[in-house]
């Protein structure tokens, strides 16, 4: 397993749920993280933001350029990157028979366009740190499609292919990608669901060990997809 001290992981979304449970998970491992959010006023909340091993940093997975400045700011405070988690995301109905495409944009720029923008913006420094680690947060809908949101479950399937072209280009310089997808996570996200009750979803600190393994697996054992269920599923 590869030594977390020293490596630092940026984090988008982190400001609750699933990113938050990462980044609580992963300093509790020793890791450095940079923590990225809309509002990084929403950190203040957090106990750990006022660790010397922590950098919280605005990042609008929406807006063009944020990113840019995440990370800059991330290169600028620790010197190196070793890992992205790309958590953020964003879950708004877009059926096949819907006329207005807005969902469906929303659900493209977010969930597909800005952790392809992050991960271009990160692979110089994970190809320069030799074991550089990517962990894409999809879903289960990124495997199956099990309701009407057609436009969730696309951007999900996309950021799959988006997860297995980087692992391509980045092999021959250590990085390692994977693609973790969760079925329901006890979440903001999740607050409307009512076919499956919050205790029998998935915890999102289980969920963050998930990921945590997936970061510090050597690059002779990567793992390019974990699939993690919350109840019986025939089709996987």
């Amino acid at each position: 397993m590869l030594e977390p001290k020293g490596r630092v992981v940026m984090i988008s979304g982190a400001n609750r749920g699933i990113g938050r449970a990462v980044a609580g998970a992963l300093l509790g491992k020793g890791y450095s993280v940079s923590l990225g959010a809309r509002d990084p006023r929403t950190f203040a909340r957090l106990p750990e933001a006022a660790s010397d091993r922590v950098l919280t940093h605005a990042y609008d997975a929406a807006k063009p350029g944020s990113d840019e400045a995440w990370v800059a700011a991330t290169v600028a405070r620790f010197g190196r990157i070793d890992g992205l988690v790309n958590n953020a995301g964003i879950a708004p109905v877009a059926q096949v028979e819907d006329a207005d495409d807005t969902n469906l944009d929303a659900l493209w720029a977010v969930n597909v366009k800005a952790p392809m923008r992050m991960i271009r913006l990160a692979l110089p420094h994970l190809r320069k740190a030799g074991t550089g680690r990517i962990v894409n947060i999809s879903s289960l809908s990124g495997k199956r499609v099990k309701n009407e949101n057609a436009g969730y479950a696309m951007s999900k399937f996309a950021l799959m292919a988006l997860t297995h072209a980087t692992r391509r280009i980045g092999w021959d310089d250590g990085v390692r990608v994977t693609a973790v997808c969760p079925s329901f996570v006890a979440t903001d996200l999740t607050a409307g669901v009512t076919k499956v009750s919050r205790s029998e979803m998935i915890d999102p600190g289980d969920l963050a060990e998930v990921v945590a393994l997936a970061l510090a697996l050597p690059n002779t054992a990567a793992i390019a997809e974990m699939l993690v269920n919350c109840r019986l599923e025939d089709t996987l």
